[in-house]
């Protein structure tokens, strides 16, 4: 199955972006990034994880940290540059694998109970987000929480904003919101699975 984006969205658009630049949104240092970060990391603390799978991973800034809650954390992206800074980035942690693949046929086929969407969903239609977040959801067990961050700001290079993200996945009968928040520059939505 082959989900279509935009060129801007390709593969190729985000290998030439880490080639360029090896942290082309500045994951690492941006305060609105760390912030995210924070408020993703907060939004799940309240417990431990099992098996967290993270599509979109980048360069694994989110990764390493993801790994202190979690049995073990299985994350993706699919630009081999930001894939090879992940691995170093997580070398040290032995419950973290980190592989160059893409959704739809990167999804896991372990049952994780910790699915982490972070600045991803924007970069598919409508359409696209709607397929494989509803293939996420339905592969993933009763309880277990998914969390998605977005951006609210517009960029080219997005498909859909991070609202309509949101609303895609707050659309789907099997998630039941469980905590929320928002500021002017993103949204966070933590949902469990019925």
């Amino acid at each position: 199955m082959s989900i279509e984006t935009k060129v801007e969205s390709s593969p190729a658009f985000f290998e030439e972006k880490y080639r360029e630049n090896a942290d082309p949104w500045d994951f690492s240092h941006s305060a609105y990034e760390l912030g995210r970060y924070d408020a993703i990391i907060n939004a799940i603390a309240h417990r431990t994880y099992r098996w967290a799978f993270e599509p979109g991973c980048s360069i694994g800034v989110l990764t390493e940290r993801l790994a202190a809650y979690c049995g073990t954390v299985d994350a993706i992206d699919f630009s081999p540059t930001a894939i090879m800074q992940a691995q170093r980035r997580c070398a040290h942690l032995h419950n973290v694998e980190v592989r160059c693949a893409a959704l739809p046929d990167g999804v896991p086929a372990k049952n994780f109970d910790l699915l982490v969407l972070s600045e991803i969903g924007y970069y598919f239609t409508p359409q696209a987000w709607q397929q494989i977040s509803s293939t996420l959801v339905d592969s993933i067990a009763q309880g277990a929480t998914v969390l998605a961050a977005h951006w609210l700001g517009h960029s080219q290079d997005h498909c859909i904003s991070g609202d309509e993200v949101h609303e895609i996945l707050l659309a789907h009968p099997k998630l039941l919101v469980d905590h929320s928040e928002r500021n002017q520059s993103m949204r966070l939505d933590r949902l469990v699975r019925l």
